[in-house]
């Protein structure tokens, strides 16, 4: 039997494109964020290139999705923007957004083949409405 990955929140819905089929196992399996830590999935990469009806190799949208600079925001953990001092203007995010963050930033793992990353509070660059269309930029 197969379920969608559950959120921490069982109000918070994954939207569709980052919600994959994996063991029911793994909804139990999500780590809780200690201290100023975010714990954010992974987008699924497209399976086609831009424009085209080529079909991307699995290694590539894997590559794709490890170098992703867009994370969507599952839980924050209990001291994340708790310093006001460094937070003058309150959290940068909150659970359900979309953020930009460095490539291959935070800490990576998976559970049953879907990507999760732990950050540091301090690791969001921004907040984006719709993340459709944003592409990281390869030198």
């Amino acid at each position: 039997m197969t379920a969608t990955i559950l959120t921490p929140d069982p109000g918070l819905v994954l939207p569709k494109h980052l919600a994959g089929e994996t063991p029911e196992p793994a909804s139990r399996m999500l780590p809780k964020p200690a201290g100023y830590h975010i714990l954010c999935a992974i987008p699924k990469a497209k399976e086609s290139f831009e424009e085209s009806i080529l079909v991307k190799a699995a290694k590539t949208m894997a590559d794709e999705e490890a170098a992703t600079t867009i994370l969507f925001v599952l839980d924050l953990g209990p001291d994340a923007y708790s310093d006001k001092a460094r937070f003058p203007s309150g959290p940068w995010c909150k659970k359900g957004d979309f953020i930009v963050v460095r490539t291959y930033a935070g800490t990576r793992f998976k559970i049953f083949g879907q990507e999760f990353r732990i950050l540091n509070d301090d690791q969001v660059e921004a907040v984006v409405d719709d993340p459709r269309g944003i592409l990281r930029v390869q030198a």
